[in-house]
């Protein structure tokens, strides 16, 4: 991909959810929310303090992460459906 985003912004793919619940009852896509876990896909450079420093963000490519039912802007980067959003739209970083 050849997309930086900009300040504390962070590119997330929804990472999609099973279609059988684990009784194996099959979910319709119409009934399917969308899904609120993703991958980061690119993160920018970081914000600044008041001082005029570069904030790092505490995520960065490859992490697994949770986000807000409502959270970031909805992009299509190269055909594929993406999330643009701040860093402190997210709520947390999955580990395994």
């Amino acid at each position: 991909m050849k997309f930086r985003p900009l300040h504390d912004r962070v590119v997330v793919r929804r990472i999609e959810q099973e279609e059988k619940t684990k009784g194996g009852i099959i979910i319709p896509d119409t009934a399917k929310e969308k899904p609120q876990e993703g991958e980061v896909i690119a993160v920018g450079p970081g914000s600044r303090d008041e001082q005029g420093k570069l904030v790092a963000l505490d995520v960065k490519a490859g992490d697994r992460v949770l986000f807000g039912k409502w959270s970031g802007t909805e992009v299509k980067i190269e055909g594929e459906e993406l999330l643009i959003m701040k860093e402190s739209d997210l709520l947390g970083v999955v580990e395994k």
